[in-house]
């Protein structure tokens, strides 16, 4: 079978404000180990022998301003390598007009999506977003309707007490695909949240528009627990179905804790029991038809 990594990073260093200087406490916990180049020979090196045959590039939070300067710069790494097959880049949808920022981008013929982080959460640690309901700004509703109008996705990135804001935000933009990250960032395992979480997914499920990726499962653990794992999985794509789901390594940031093997390895277990045809579009199909492969 071959597969789809449909979320992975590389980077150079000295572009990422947020890798360099202080340390700073992170989501995904202690991170000397990636606070270095990644670039995308080591990417290879890491997906060798796994029946690897495309690539998702989601952007690594340069700074705003450079943004153009990042899918330029992965742009000429495909070119040289021949990878990634895709791009997803960066632009600001809470401004009034996200057209002019999309037509920069939008000359770069990898380009397939926009992410902008729109997770926020009561502890500092897991707060990206500037405040918890973007996704009922008027500005960034149009704004994310516009990108769908320039025949982009959206890398949709909550925390289960925003789904409902979320899904409203699907609605009012029916023309856009959405990609839901790491299937809902469930943080918090405790039966309330996690009761929570599900009922934030269903909501999400409901619109046609939105696709849920199984990527970044490790993030709040820290390893590789398959357990976890399966259960997410399982959850999630009884919720949206295998046509609606798409795998993603997030590489290098759960090299942290694992090699791409034994990730890979563990996402197959999950779905080994939903049949081959199922197991083939979370890791191909779903990923080809949503990033034009």
């Amino acid at each position: 079978m071959s597969i789809v990594d449909a979320h992975f990073h590389i980077w150079r260093m000295a572009d990422l404000p947020w890798l360099t200087g202080p340390m700073q406490p992170r989501i995904f916990g202690p991170y000397e180990a990636i606070r270095r180049d990644y670039p995308m020979t080591e990417y290879l090196d890491d997906i060798a022998g796994q029946g690897v045959a495309a690539a998702v590039y989601v952007q690594a939070n340069w700074p705003p301003e450079r943004a153009e300067d990042e899918v330029a710069w992965v742009s000429s790494i495909a070119e040289e390598t021949g990878w990634p097959q895709a791009i997803v880049g960066f632009a600001d949808v809470t401004v009034p007009d996200v057209r002019p920022a999309l037509e920069r981008l939008l000359r770069f013929p990898l380009l397939r999506g926009i992410r902008q982080q729109f997770h926020w959460h009561d502890n500092p640690q897991y707060r990206f977003a500037a405040r918890p309901d973007l996704c009922l700004d008027p500005a960034v509703q149009r704004n994310i309707a516009r990108i769908g109008e320039a025949g982009l996705v959206f890398e949709l990135q909550v925390f289960s007490h925003q789904m409902t804001g979320a899904a409203a935000l699907a609605e009012a933009c029916p023309n856009t695909t959405f990609v839901l990250q790491h299937a809902g960032m469930l943080e918090d395992l405790s039966p309330a949240a996690i009761d929570r979480w599900r009922e934030g997914m269903a909501l999400l499920a409901a619109r046609p528009n939105v696709v849920a990726k199984l990527s970044g499962l490790s993030t709040f653990l820290h390893c590789v627990d398959q357990g976890h794992i399966g259960f997410v999985v399982a959850e999630t794509v009884a919720l949206f179905g295998p046509d609606r789901c798409l795998w993603g390594s997030n590489f290098p940031i759960e090299k942290l804790w694992t090699d791409y093997a034994a990730l890979l390895a563990a996402h197959r277990t999950a779905v080994s029991s939903i049949g081959t045809a199922a197991a083939d579009a979370i890791f191909a199909r779903t990923a080809q038809r949503i990033y034009r492969l």
